[in-house]
């Protein structure tokens, strides 16, 4: 580096120890990036790139933006995932001997961030940590800087098991240690949107040792230390709002995959990634941001406590019925703001005046909703009001000391009322009556001069001054003016007088500031100590705004109370999905029932496409999950067991980025369910098998509804196009075939979007494409084909053997498809003539110049043939 001018040399030593982030550089009034940093920057940012002098041979890349606007672009790096190292000078450039004293005052980044349009007021912004063990455990803790939650839990599993946690807490960034594999790194970033960091550090830091107090494992402990030794080091300031680590498990709540978040739509849709069309969209009518915030947790984490389910449903029907006390608790929660935000500030030192009025606004609401919270007639809601500090101490005391109306600096003055501060009050005294007398010489001047347009004025340059314009200055005859500054139509001057009270009025003034600021930071400094009690009023209010949104809901799409059974019962009477239903607006959703009991366990639905076998499926899963978040469901009447786990293979996008095909997909979220699924469990599998070849797909299928009936009896929905698989209900008892009804009117299909009992007569397929406009010839030509094919099946005598056969488990059988398919070949033998046609008829088809289209048309006319005969 010798090569280069001290203040890069500076540069570059402060950059080393922050290679994967932009350094914001502070010189004069500007954040400058160089090297590699200025080349990206100017990129991201869209700003100028320029060039410096450095030392060096050549001329240093450079680009920079000012301080006074860097919040903005700072937080379009954040949003794209970067980090951003702020270095500011550390000494007065007056005083500094040599290059100014710099150092990096804080590293923001995704998961640090504490303010600005990056945070979305509903959404947590979780950074997560992970600690891999030696033993196959993995400990995991998430926390969101800006309310100081923490919770922590150990995992059994692997990876993809550690991936979907965290995708189920949206986490913006995650902390590995140093030495992590390289794999490892790239399967999370394939995964999930989030930025990696590292930290090998794992003792707890000091002064933070009562933040894991509760955890008894030691690995708990390790896990909580690498998160709270990188905030240390990235924030640099205090993290005394953060609370006590809390401990959870994983069996605490249902287990729902990456898949099946992402398959049911609980908190994205999988097209826009967008709220609008989610669950969370339909459910959210909460009215404040902790509520929200609290709501998307409830929905990622159903209960499975029927106790704790039964007490939130409880308290969803008790304000059902208390309209006023609920509607009133929506209107005293229109004035509450973000009490854990706010909260997380005043910790940070990042809170200005006008976030203590929105604090002390906030705590004038919370007697009223106390009070309307103790009329609902529950005793849990009694035993909460009991529990709650209201915080009134801190309520006066930000009523007598902050003004209304305060500016958005905290350094100019104008926060603090009179009489809160005995000294400032004093200095306000003298600065206004100085004032004062300055309006009374003004007048005094103007009465022994004889002239009218003197004026008493004041800059920060020249201080107060006595204008007369040069028309006038024949008037003035008295030695005691002074002159101070010559206008171009004006001169202005001094007086003795006006000189000694301008030296107390302007001492007053600037010690009157100062004051102020001290006493702000003295007030932040005991709201601080309030901010448990704060953190505890903020869950107390989220749960009441999270309770009233869904009897709020309830009320005004008429759900209802399910109910639960310890037999495993699906009883659905006219059900609905929520999200289709609201989106449909005026189109009547055809609402439909679901059984699934003791020798029925398994639904294998047929239908065509379009007619509604996903949107089925998702419902009854979706009624469940609201069941056990504690909401009432869009039913008019449910029972329904409670599922520890949901497993779903629902839509076809492919995982391109990671390189596998929509078959692979299948099969995997086809693994996950059949490898861990138990009878408590909910299977949702749409299509199995439609990636690949018919007969492959179909031996698949029906090999997969055979493991579930024999080995898992999880209750499950299996939607097929493989029409042969409805045999099955004759073979497999706790099977029962039903399907989605469809006519045929007028030559086009109508679909009556209504499920019922046996299997489909046909799958309309045709009609289908036909809705969606293919060419006109090629419909017709389908048809022909259709026509053909179907004038050949009804040739098949009645003794035609089923392809399908169940499957009794033995290592030297192969899947019962072929067995079956063996018994035909069997049959076949007997007629030789025919079956020398066949194989004449095939020697002949050219298969190379074949489209696989039609090598299959010829290949499904031969086989009819063979099962003719």
């Amino acid at each position: 580096m010798a090569k280069y001018t001290p203040m890069i040399e500076q540069y570059l030593r402060i950059k080393a120890d922050y290679t994967d982030a932009f350094l914001f550089f502070r010189l004069g009034d500007f954040y400058e990036m160089f090297f590699e940093d200025a080349l990206k920057a100017s990129q991201e940012l869209e700003i100028t790139l320029t060039s410096r002098d450095g030392g060096g041979t050549e001329r240093i890349p450079m680009c920079g933006v000012p301080h006074h606007s860097a919040q903005n672009y700072i937080q379009q790096l954040i949003e794209k995932g970067f980090k951003v190292a702020i270095c500011e000078q550390t000494e007065n450039p007056k005083q500094a001997k040599g290059v100014v004293k710099r150092e990096v005052v804080q590293l923001i980044t995704p998961g640090t961030v504490m303010d600005g349009k990056v945070l979305d007021e509903k959404d947590n912004n979780f950074i997560a940590s992970v600690t891999d063990f030696e033993d196959g455990t993995f400990g995991v803790i998430y926390s969101d800087l800006t309310t100081g939650e923490s919770k922590v839990t150990l995992l059994q599993g692997d990876w993809i098991d550690v991936i979907g946690e965290l995708y189920g807490l949206s986490a913006r960034e995650v902390i590995l240690r140093d030495d992590i594999e390289q794999h490892v790194e790239k399967l999370i970033k394939e995964r999930i949107p989030v930025t990696i960091s590292h930290e090998e550090r794992v003792n707890t830091p000091e002064g933070l040792e009562n933040l894991v107090e509760g955890l008894e494992q030691n690995k708990l402990r390790k896990t909580s230390g690498r998160l709270f030794n990188y905030l240390l080091r990235t924030q640099k300031r205090s993290l005394g709002h953060l609370q006590p680590v809390e401990y959870y498990q994983i069996n605490q709540y249902m287990k729902l995959d990456l898949h099946s978040k992402r398959n049911l739509e609980l908190v994205e849709t999988i097209r826009t990634k967008g709220k609008k069309g989610s669950l969370l969209w339909l459910l959210d009518k909460t009215i404040t941001a902790m509520g929200g915030r609290m709501l998307r947790q409830w929905i990622e984490r159903p209960l499975l406590k029927e106790q704790s389910i039964n007490e939130r449903l409880s308290i969803v029907s008790t304000l059902l019925e208390q309209f006023f006390e609920r509607e009133g608790l929506r209107e005293r929660l229109k004035e509450v703001y973000d009490l854990e935000r706010l909260a997380g500030r005043v910790a940070f030192g990042n809170v200005n005046a006008r976030d203590l009025i929105q604090l002390k606004k906030s705590l004038e609401q919370i007697p009223d909703i106390l009070e309307l919270v103790s009329k609902l007639d529950h005793s849990y809601t009694t035993k909460l009001v009991s529990e709650i500090d209201p915080c009134s101490e801190l309520r006066e005391m930000l009523d007598e000391g902050i003004h209304e109306h305060p500016p958005l600096s905290v350094k100019e003055g104008g926060i603090i009322k009179d009489g809160f501060h005995e000294a400032l009050d004093r200095y306000r005294d003298a600065s206004r009556n100085g004032k004062e007398w300055i309006a009374a010489l003004e007048k005094k001047e103007r009465e022994q001069t004889g002239i009218r347009s003197l004026k008493i004025g004041y800059n920060k340059i020249f201080g107060y001054f006595i204008e007369v314009t040069k028309a006038n200055l024949h008037l003035l005859d008295d030695d005691r003016y002074e002159r101070k500054q010559t206008l171009s139509n004006a001169e202005r001057y001094i007086t003795p007088e006006l000189k000694e009270k301008e030296s107390l009025i302007l001492e007053a003034e600037e010690k009157s500031v100062e004051l102020e600021y001290e006493i702000f930071l003295e007030l932040r400094e005991q709201v601080k100590q309030f901010i448990p009690s704060l953190q505890a009023l903020a869950k107390f209010v989220s749960e009441m705004d999270v309770l009233q949104c869904f009897a709020t809901i309830s009320d005004e799409y008429g759900y209802v109370r399910p109910e639960f059974s310890k037999e495993r019962k699906v009883e659905i009477h006219s059900g609905r999905h929520p999200v289709v239903e609201k989106v449909m607006h005026d189109n009547e959703y055809v609402a439909n029932g679901c059984l699934l009991e003791q020798g029925r366990e398994i639904l294998l639905i047929t239908g065509p496409n379009m007619s509604g076998k996903s949107t089925y499926m998702r419902q009854v899963a979706l009624t469940a999950i609201l069941a056990q978040i504690g909401c009432f469901v869009p039913a008019e009447k449910a029972v329904l067991p409670i599922f520890d786990q949901v497993f779903t293979r629902i839509g076809a996008a492919d995982d391109l980025v990671a390189g596998q095909s929509t078959f692979m997909v299948e099969m995997l979220e086809a693994k996950n369910a059949l490898t861990k699924a138990t009878q408590d469990s909910l299977i949702l599998l749409d299509e199995i098998g439609r990636g690949t070849s018919t007969y492959d797909g179909m031996a698949l299928a029906q090999a997969i509804i055979e493991y579930i009936h024999n080995e898992i009896g999880a209750k499950t929905l299996f939607s097929t196009h493989y029409h042969e698989l409805t045999e099955l209900e004759q073979m497999l008892s706790h099977l029962q075939n039903v399907h989605v009804r469809a006519v045929e009117e007028n030559g086009r299909v109508v679909f009556l979007h209504k499920v019922q009992e046996g299997a489909a007569d046909r799958s309309y397929g045709i009609h289908v494409a036909e809705l969606a406009e293919l060419p006109a010839p090629l419909i017709e030509r389908a048809k022909m084909i259709l026509a053909d094919l179907e004038s050949q099946n009804q040739q098949v005598n009645s003794e035609e053997v089923s392809t399908i056969d169940t499957m009794e488990p033995s290592e030297d059988k192969q899947l019962s498809f072929f067995v079956a398919e063996n018994k035909v070949k069997e049959k076949e033998l007997k007629s030789s003539k025919q079956e020398n046609n066949v194989v004449e008829a095939l020697l002949q088809l050219d298969l190379l110049e074949m489209t696989p289209i039609d090598a299959m048309n010829e290949l499904y006319k031969l086989q009819k043939k063979l099962k003719n005969n």
